[in-house]
């Protein structure tokens, strides 16, 4: 009997010690609430008290290309899955940042300024507001229920809202103009922020850096345009039939199931006409089921491929376009390059089937997802289109298809998209290695004074700080994690970490938590200097007089030791230890070398492994 208490009691503490608890991580207030309510739990997995609200949107707008004017009716259903009465709806309105009086955090054009997102109804569960009267702050909009629409726990209300919105002339590298009819419009509708089981009401404002937290909802959206103009967005196209002519409709028809891309509108194609029906205004209709936001694109002159894939075994196809101007010959490549990328993320990292039925690259500016549509700028060289496109589309599982809050964790999703596709850039562009490029951006730019852990929120980050602290530290991170781990192993924790938390919103935590527990360890000595502490990768290596060669972690930053010996006869060995070398917290770490050849020089690190200072990376041997 005691055998079988003393088995059980050490099996009990192994269960809290190896996964359950991340004894050693700093939790905030909010999180140990959750964890407190049994809205989070502590091994990671899906509370089965878990919730989360959602809206769904049925949406009619009409797009001006002239005078970039947005006019739109909304009627969004809104779903309280949580245990609260509402008594508050706070909407967004995005576009505000566009306010001549609005705090920013990245530069905007001058001519851009407007006086804001114009409400002109807004009707929530039967009782009319005047939006004048609405208190509004930064991009958020706050709206006070009465004892007549209060939204009860379990219980559903209907938001009506009609406005308009200018776009901005210039583009800021996510929405905006590209010339005189080419627009790519994001953030463009009033949208019902995310009340969750953390912070309730999540009203920090869009200041133009820190991205985005949406929840989950159908959308069914209509949008009107002139003649000659094609609209690409999220969603399935519900009425190509009734848009394109006939031999239009026959290439896009031809995309959806082939193999290779097809070449849908052509320059000879555009300079001839005749691409829609001939309408003085065109209506598209798209449906997207349960993605987190909505955003879409138009020209009257943009060139068109696409083609499709096959993603899962059953067959399952998805599409992938790109919708160009004539003038960016990077862009005549990279519908293929997305279909590599869409093959790639499907079948062999992160090897989750991609979860939308298409997907549009639009040229724009700069690097932008939203799901289904990627804006992206003309760029050059080649391995930088491969780069871009590829990371753009990476963005379909975090944040889309997991449901992460950007706005305080950007690592979470950004890092990942940084990962992810490492190794089909490389077999696209073998000339250029990400992975190498990553770790050594990194290394080149830790240790500074902007430098943040990344479990600071990425809203109080701007410019270096929060580029450091979402791509290059996460991806870095995430690269010595899977060499940890083993791939197979990481693939597992991450593959559980995604079939648990899709389409839902995890906070760092699950995710920790999900790894540890499928690796059956406490990665916390990982996870707290990477994730969580100022520090630096750096090791130093030394030898004595007796041959002993000593490798220091001087860095907080634990990473691998790979030590390349050069040996009196010309020859090398190599010696190499994962990061688990430094697991219990020592600082130094004598490797037994088993060479019996005499050792000439010892040469520490690679361009695979960050070190802030190489200059004692190396030492000749007397």
């Amino acid at each position: 009997m005691k055998k079988t208490l003393l088995f059980l009691l050490c099996t009990c503490l192994t269960s809290i010690c190896v996964w359950g608890q991340g004894y050693d991580l700093h939790i905030p207030k909010e999180i140990q609430a959750a964890y407190k309510k049994g809205t989070r739990q502590k091994d990671g997995s899906v509370s089965p008290t878990y919730w989360q609200n959602r809206s769904d949107y049925n949406i009619q707008a009409r797009f001006n290309p002239q005078t970039r004017m947005i006019n739109g009716e909304a009627t969004i259903s809104y779903s309280n899955n949580s245990p609260d009465s509402l008594r508050l709806l706070v909407l967004r309105l995005y576009q505000d940042r566009y306010k001549k009086t609005a705090m920013r955090d990245a530069d905007i054009a001058a001519e851009d300024l407007h006086d804001g997102v114009v409400i002109k109804k807004l009707v929530i569960g039967g009782v009319e507001y005047d939006a004048q009267k609405l208190f509004r702050r930064g991009t958020n909009l706050f709206v006070r229920l009465g004892k007549d629409n209060l939204i009860l726990p379990k219980g559903k209300t209907d938001v009506k809202v009609s406005w308009e919105v200018q776009m901005p002339i210039s583009s800021d590298g996510r929405t905006g103009r590209f010339d005189e009819s080419s627009f790519f419009i994001a953030y463009w509708f009033p949208q019902i922020a995310v009340y969750d089981d953390i912070s309730g009401w999540d009203t920090y404002n869009y200041t133009g850096t820190a991205e985005f937290y949406n929840d989950f909802g159908n959308f069914d959206v209509k949008i009107s345009v002139p003649k000659n103009f094609l609209v690409w967005a999220t969603g399935v196209w519900q009425n190509p039939q009734e848009t394109l002519t006939d031999t239009y409709l026959q290439r896009y028809t031809t995309a959806k199931t082939s193999d290779k891309v097809v070449n849908i509108v052509t320059a000879d194609d555009v300079k001839k006409g005749g691409i829609t029906q001939a309408k003085d205004s065109l209506t598209y209709h798209f449906k997207a089921d349960y993605v987190p936001d909505f955003a879409w694109a138009t020209s009257d002159h943009y060139l068109w491929d696409a083609g499709s894939v096959v993603v899962e075994d059953n067959g399952r196809r998805v599409v992938v376009g790109a919708a160009y101007k004539k003038e960016s010959k990077d862009f005549y490549e990279v519908a293929e390059i997305g279909l590599r990328s869409v093959e790639f993320l499907s079948k062999e990292m992160p090897a989750v089937p991609f979860p939308y039925p298409n997907l549009t690259v639009f040229n724009g500016t700069g690097g932008m997802e939203f799901p289904m549509m990627v804006n992206d700028g003309s760029t050059s060289p080649r391995s930088d289109v491969v780069f871009v496109t590829s990371h753009e589309i990476a963005h379909t599982y975090f944040p889309f298809y997991m449901g992460i809050n950007e706005r305080k964790y950007a690592f979470m999703d950004e890092g990942f998209a940084q990962f992810l596709p490492m190794g089909i850039q490389t077999r696209l562009a073998p000339e250029d290695d990400s992975k190498m490029n990553n770790i050594q951006s990194y290394a080149a730019t830790s240790g500074r004074e902007a430098e943040m852990p990344m479990m600071v929120p990425s809203h109080l980050e701007t410019g270096f700080t929060y580029g450091i602290a979402s791509y290059y530290r996460p991806g870095t991170a995430y690269v010595l994690l899977e060499e940890l781990l083993g791939k197979e192993l990481f693939l597992k924790a991450l593959k559980e970490y995604m079939k648990n938390w899709n389409g839902k919103h995890p906070m760092p935590y699950d995710f920790y938590f999900t790894f540890n527990k499928v690796a059956n360890q406490d990665l916390s000595w990982f996870w707290k200097p990477w994730f969580f502490e100022i520090g630096v990768a750096d090791l130093a290596v030394s030898t004595e007089k007796s041959g002993k060669i000593t490798v220091t972690r001087k860095g907080a930053l634990p990473v691998p030791v790979n030590l390349t010996l050069e040996l009196e006869d010309g020859t090398k060995e190599y010696f190499y230890e994962s990061a688990a070398v430094w697991k219990d917290g020592k600082k130094e770490f004598s490797p037994k070398i088993k060479t019996k050849k005499a050792i000439k020089k010892v040469v520490l690190g690679s361009q695979y492994i960050p070190d802030a200072d190489e200059a004692d990376n190396v030492v000749e041997v007397k």
